[in-house]
């Protein structure tokens, strides 16, 4: 049985039409001063159960409804829970960076567990690591086969060479795969030198030449499409053709849109694994749906 907390229904109802199912009835009652009551209406007694509920903007209330729904369909008797959870809020404080702060990963997983999810299963992690923090099965799911198609087919349409990019060093392991999908692309790297208490970025050098070739950079996340502006302008310095941009979590935050809207960049590819609303939605964007990657693990 799926169901679907408030972040991200258009999603849960994609991948129940893969499915051939219906998203399952829950009641989420919003009170006045912003709690949330919620009930399940369907059996679920020895059910195997699927919550679908990506945790971006806003986080804290995306996470609090999912515990919420999780205690619910326990007690309500399921058989088991499984979280869905294409984008996980909290993911980038995995770890300490400074003396004196919480690792809120680490909480949310411990809340996780607490209330009674089975399993977890993410897309695209910041981190390979990050699976580790928590005691129940992760699934880590990606969405670069998807992007490796759509390379393919952008390549059909262009001349010359091309070379895949990660703006920074995080993104190494991904851009290796993505390179081993599309037949040992080369690909390049942006190194960084960030203000761990600000997140600006004070310098930024790529390691090797990437000279009169179609650029693909690819992340993991874009929230305020600073660090992909800033890749676009070192890649158009160092005399690349076309920029293409591909990220599978969509958080775009503030001014995001008007930011990745720039003459640099040729076009901007999304999944909907975080809920795109239309004033969000600018016209170099194009979104990937992750529905049948989803669908696929969930019937495994």
């Amino acid at each position: 049985m799926i169901f679907s907390g408030s972040s991200n229904k258009e999603l849960a109802e994609s991948v129940a039409r893969y499915l051939n199912l219906v998203v399952s009835s829950l009641e989420i009652t919003v009170f006045p001063d912003g709690e949330r009551r919620i009930r399940v209406i369907d059996d679920v007694l020895e059910k195997d159960t699927f919550v679908i509920q990506p945790t971006a903007t806003p986080g804290d209330q995306n996470y609090m409804e999912l515990f919420l729904i999780v205690d619910a369909l326990r007690r309500s008797g399921a058989r088991s829970v499984t979280g869905i959870v294409p984008y996980l809020g909290y993911q980038r404080q995995d770890h300490v960076f400074r003396s004196g702060e919480a690792v809120s990963l680490e909480v949310i997983s411990e809340t996780l567990e607490r209330v009674g999810l089975s399993k977890i299963v993410c897309l695209d992690l910041h981190s390979v690591k990050i699976p580790e923090v928590f005691s129940i099965p992760v699934l880590h799911l990606s969405a670069l086969p998807l992007f490796a198609q759509k390379i393919r087919e952008i390549m059909e349409t262009l001349e010359g060479k091309t070379i895949l990019v990660t703006p920074d060093m995080g993104g190494i392991r991904r851009i290796k795969q993505l390179s081993e999908m599309l037949d040992n692309m080369p690909y390049a790297i942006i190194e960084k030198d960030r203000d761990l208490e600000t997140g600006s970025i004070r310098d930024a050098s790529i390691d090797r030449e990437v000279k009169d070739r179609t650029a693909f950079i690819v992340d993991d996340m874009i929230s305020t499409g600073k660090t992909i502006i800033a890749a676009a302008e070192l890649l158009k310095e160092k005399g690349v053709n076309k920029i293409y941009v591909f990220a599978t979590h969509g958080v775009l935050s503030k001014e995001a849109p008007e930011i990745l809207e720039n003459e640099l960049i040729e076009k901007v590819y999304l999944t909907d694994s975080v809920y795109i609303p239309e004033e969000k939605k600018f016209p170099k964007l194009e979104i990937i749906s992750i529905a049948d990657t989803i669908a696929n693990a969930i019937s495994s």
